[in-house]
């Protein structure tokens, strides 16, 4: 079956991502509202029913506002750690608490959902808690690493294990020093526990890229302190400094922040 992937929207306003086959998919985040998420997947020929599980990184608004729907009033599993689901359950941006759909989940302790193997590991992001999730499917493999405050040996291992990466290019350096942000909000996005940099993701990519990787997203882009093409560019530029060409050693994409990707198909 393909295996096809879907950026609802990537950003500070709402994050959500589809990865499914012809007859199921999952779910990573549900940040954006549920006439949103039932419009972009019905746009794609994907029916609501299909969708087999939520998978959540962490508890700030902008990744569950509607996990508490999805989950209570569509009956779909809500897979997190335990901190994260108990930070859900405090959230005053999630309106139904989660009762039965709740699935406590450990990191580095894969398990399934169909003939998806998913593992989750630990992300350094100023959360309850933060995870990424590493799924592999068939021979694909992919890597989702957003709100990543730095790249820690464990972050490191499993990007380096992905031949599918999602990563977060928050910001460009330049534009967070200069912008107009106050300077403790300047400090907590640069923080080893806040964001990715354009700089940071591209020097990584740049040092540990292998031949497997075949595909990168950049994810999360801050509205104030980024633009797409200025992201592209930093990888891009950084990348071939290394002699790695992109379109032809690998492809680089970036996600936009409010409205849906192409389908990426697999």
């Amino acid at each position: 079956m393909k295996l096809r992937f879907i950026s609802l929207a990537s950003g500070s306003s709402g994050n959500c991502y589809y990865l499914g086959t012809d007859t199921y998919g999952i779910l990573i985040d549900a940040g954006i509202g549920i006439r949103t998420i039932r419009k972009v997947l019905k746009d794609n020929n994907i029916d609501l029913a299909q969708i087999a599980a939520v998978l959540v990184t962490h508890d700030h608004a902008d990744h569950i506002k509607t996990v508490g729907c999805l989950g209570e009033k569509y009956n779909l599993p809500v897979y997190a750690t335990e901190s994260v689901h108990n930070g859900i359950d405090k959230s005053r941006y999630v309106e139904e608490t989660l009762h039965g759909s709740r699935r406590i989940i450990q990191k580095e302790v894969p398990f399934r959902i169909n003939d998806f193997n998913i593992t989750a590991f630990e992300v350094p992001h100023d959360s309850t808690d933060n995870v990424g999730y590493h799924i592999e499917y068939e021979n694909h493999r992919f890597t989702f690493a957003t709100d990543v405050g730095h790249i820690t040996e464990t972050v490191g291992k499993y990007i380096c294990l992905a031949n599918h990466l999602i990563i977060e290019a928050n910001y460009d350096e330049e534009m967070l020093r200069s912008g107009s942000y106050p300077f403790f909000l300047k400090e907590r996005v640069a923080s080893p526990t806040g964001h990715l940099s354009n700089k940071g993701a591209a020097e990584f990519l740049a040092t540990h890229y292998h031949f497997e990787l075949k595909d990168i997203w950049l994810c999360h882009l801050s509205k104030d302190n980024n633009h797409p093409e200025l992201a592209y560019k930093t990888v891009n530029e950084r990348l071939y400094q290394e002699g790695i060409r992109v379109g032809k050693d690998v492809n680089l994409f970036v996600l936009k922040r409010t409205t849906p990707s192409d389908v990426f198909e697999f």
